[in-house]
């Protein structure tokens, strides 16, 4: 276990490189025996000292709920992180070019609650029935940590993701939002373009083959730190795509097909 002044020193080098745009470089690499409460202890600390400062908890992501990111980190399960309110850009909204450091786009089914979640034993029915409505997200992705050690060549892991807040930077909901029991959230997909041209697509059903099954894993595994999902939070779901580059000057944008379409510009 690292210590207090371990964490706190880690949570100094990734609030200092969100203020100042410089990444910081790997935790796994300074720590080489920390391990995923290790990772989630960082995470609490820097929301913790987010609060401090006057920001305010909407909700949760949810991220590596799809096999090839899974792979890729060689883990077998999801990641969390929390989403604050100065992260919300409305859809449509131009990203000012020094807001992030390396952005990047995932597509998603966001939930609204409409009432709390709290495990353990939470289901997907139980999900289901605590969901007000789902809409379509883009979620953006920055990472506060480097990707790639420059002298070692290591790459990050699972445990420098999950520090840096699972790397979650901001959120665009929008399109038409649908009850729960109104649609089959596995063939809620999208094509999602850069410039115009298409770079991915996805279906819902590529989040844990039901994107309702990631929000029980998340209310069950905040149950284990006496949290909870909160009424009126947004959860999003998990990406159902791959991340796409947010270079300056791009727009992307996310059909939802029925669902509507969602976009964002990065001055």
């Amino acid at each position: 276990m690292l210590s207090r002044d371990e964490i706190e020193a880690a949570v100094e080098s990734l609030d200092e490189a969100e203020r100042t745009r410089l990444q910081t470089g790997l935790l796994s690499l300074k720590h080489p025996d920390m391990d995923m409460d290790d990772a989630y202890a960082i995470q609490g600390a820097w929301v913790k000292r987010k609060i401090d400062s006057g920001r305010n908890v909407i909700g949760w992501k949810i991220g590596l709920t799809s096999k090839a990111m899974q792979y890729a980190l060689n883990i077998n399960i999801p990641d969390s992180g929390v989403l604050f309110d100065d992260m919300v850009f409305e859809d449509g909204a131009t990203v000012p070019a020094d807001r992030f450091i390396q952005p990047r786009i995932e597509a998603e089914v966001a939930f609204v609650m409409k009432a709390p979640l709290n495990g353990p034993g939470v289901t997907v029915f139980d999900v289901l029935n605590a969901t007000d409505c789902v809409t379509p997200a883009l979620e953006i992705l920055d990472t506060r940590i480097v990707r790639v050690d420059p002298e070692t060549k290591k790459a990050r892991n699972v445990f420098d993701t999950i520090s840096d807040n699972a790397a979650n930077a901001g959120i665009v909901t929008g399109g038409r939002a649908v009850r729960p029991d109104q649609i089959d959230m596995r063939w809620m997909g999208a094509i999602v373009s850069r410039n115009a041209e298409v770079e991915e697509t996805g279906l819902g059903a590529g989040v844990l083959n039901q994107p309702a099954r990631g929000v029980a894993w998340l209310a069950n595994r905040l149950a284990q730190y006496g949290d909870g999902i909160e009424a009126g939070q947004i959860v999003l779901a998990g990406s159902f795509i791959r991340p796409i580059e947010a270079r300056h000057g791009d727009t992307i944008v996310g059909d939802f097909g029925p669902y509507g379409s969602i976009g964002l510009h990065f001055a």
